[in-house]
């Protein structure tokens, strides 16, 4: 039992950075755009928060200054790819490649030192008292609450309940035809790229001030690039990518878990397994189950700049 609650707890923990990039980046390709630049976002976020943090000891504001910094560096990025129509993979990893690098050189100072403020966990009356789910989930800080429910639940109501949602998956679609009928494609798409990079930015936050407190050049370790790919595992849709990083949060803890109680594994191998999951799980289920395919379908023109002269 305190297995199992160690597990979850450590998944809801590690599966957190992952959910919110993922979600960020479901926002951005719902209306037609890659951002590749998930990498370098979630390092901007990571060493904004602790610079910000050193300077003013509150989480909470240093949270809000990397969504900040996120949305500034999405509008950079909107600017180039929607606005100039560059192409998007390309400025993408231009992203990563300057986010990365800039947060590397910003953090030399900070290296190997602990942040000063972390979120601290909150207990839920009653529900905390639960077995197993109570102390692994319902006694976590209360970024964990917003990202497993709040958000996914939110945004899944905007995408799919609402009229503005509605506009927004035309854009994604069919810009033209959404063009045509009055909605203002480059806006949607501006509009959601800086929403959508200031998420992955916040997961940079999230990562230091409440998963690993500590600023070193590689703790993004590749988070980014996974929370890419669980966007195609949950098809573009807010609580499947949730939840995907919950399962991808429960392989890391594994890892953990194995390490730390001297498991007959090589630690190379388990260090190994998010990596590894993230091309299972997204090739597995299409070879197993061929409706998956038409489930995990693409928006029609994502990567597609829009040209209003082109119909």
């Amino acid at each position: 039992m305190d297995l199992l609650t160690g597990l979850l707890t450590t998944a809801f923990l590690a599966g957190g950075v992952l959910a919110l990039a993922a979600m960020g980046e479901v926002l951005a390709e719902r209306v037609g755009v890659v951002n590749l630049g998930a990498e370098g976002l979630i390092a901007m976020g990571a060493i904004t928060a602790v610079a910000t943090v050193s300077a003013y000891p509150s989480p909470l504001v240093g949270f809000l200054a990397a969504l900040c910094v996120g949305a500034l560096f999405g509008a950079l990025f909107a600017l180039a790819t929607v606005t100039i129509r560059a192409n998007q993979v390309l400025c993408g990893l231009a992203l990563t490649l300057i986010g990365t690098g800039l947060a590397q050189t910003i953090g030399k100072s900070y290296s190997g030192m602990p942040v000063a403020a972390t979120f601290q966990g909150v207990e839920m009356p009653l529900l905390s008292k639960l077995p197993v789910i109570g102390p692994a989930f319902f006694s976590q800080n209360i970024l964990v609450y917003l990202i497993y429910i709040i958000l996914p639940f939110g945004l899944s109501y905007l995408m799919f309940r609402t009229r503005h949602g509605m506009n927004m998956r035309a854009v994604g679609e069919n810009p033209a035809a959404a063009d045509a009928a009055g909605i203002p494609v480059t806006l949607f798409r501006f509009g959601y790229v800086c929403a959508g990079a200031a998420l992955a930015a916040g997961a940079g936050a999230y990562l230091v001030l409440a998963f690993v407190p500590a600023w070193s050049d590689g703790v993004v370790a590749g988070r980014g690039w996974i929370a890419v790919a669980l966007v195609i595992f949950a098809g573009y849709r807010p609580i499947p990518a949730a939840l995907s990083g919950l399962l991808f949060g429960f392989i890391t803890a594994l890892g953990f878990v194995g390490q730390a109680r001297g498991w007959p594994i090589a630690p190379a191998f388990l260090s190994m397994l998010p990596y590894a999951g993230t091309i299972a799980f997204i090739i597995v289920p299409v070879i197993a189950w061929q409706r998956m395919r038409r489930l995990m379908a693409a928006p029609a023109a994502l990567g597609q700049p829009y040209f209003r002269s082109v119909r």
